[in-house]
């Protein structure tokens, strides 16, 4: 494995998803975008509320810049979310940014040079890695992490639903 890179406790990044025209989205009321959906942390530093305001009590606050959310909620201008842990809480949307990213959630993940088990490898990303997602098919998303672009298996990764597609 000579030349190989090891990622440990990187930053990889996301995308947009669609969903198919036989699907049924529930959309926020705020944006009209579909929830769940996923986003990253823009800022290096979250505080995550109770509820929807600057009265409600800090429950977290979370320190990773370009962490993968889920959106579950929206109220104005206030994003209900929740992390890989499932903690979460209210958070505000000036501090998210739409762009994905996600998760290794596997002890090791492998990044190929293309969708397949039996594909060359160009990376290894350790479980607290954050990657970049380009695209996701239903087994393999394309992903990027500092200068290395390649694919890592779905299932390894949190950041995109087992059912999701998107370009």
């Amino acid at each position: 494995m000579r030349g190989l890179k090891i990622f440990t406790f990187g930053v990889l990044v996301c995308f947009t998803a669609t969903a198919s025209a036989s699907e049924t989205v529930a959309v926020g009321p705020e944006t009209n975008l579909p929830l769940p959906r996923f986003v990253s942390l823009k800022a290096g530093k979250a505080n995550i509320r109770r509820g929807p305001g600057l009265t409600y009590r800090i429950d977290w606050i979370f320190l990773r810049r370009g962490m993968p959310l889920e959106i579950v909620a929206e109220h104005g201008h206030w994003r209900k979310v929740r992390d890989v842990d499932d903690a979460g809480g209210w958070v505000h949307h000036a501090l998210l940014r739409g762009s994905r990213t996600a998760v290794v959630t596997a002890p090791r993940t492998a990044m190929r040079n293309m969708p397949g088990i039996d594909k060359d490898i160009v990376a290894i990303a350790e479980s607290g890695v954050i990657i970049e997602v380009d695209r996701c098919g239903l087994n393999w998303c394309e992903v990027e992490k500092d200068d290395h672009e390649g694919w890592v298996q779905k299932v390894d990764i949190w950041g995109a639903r087992p059912d999701e597609t998107f370009e």
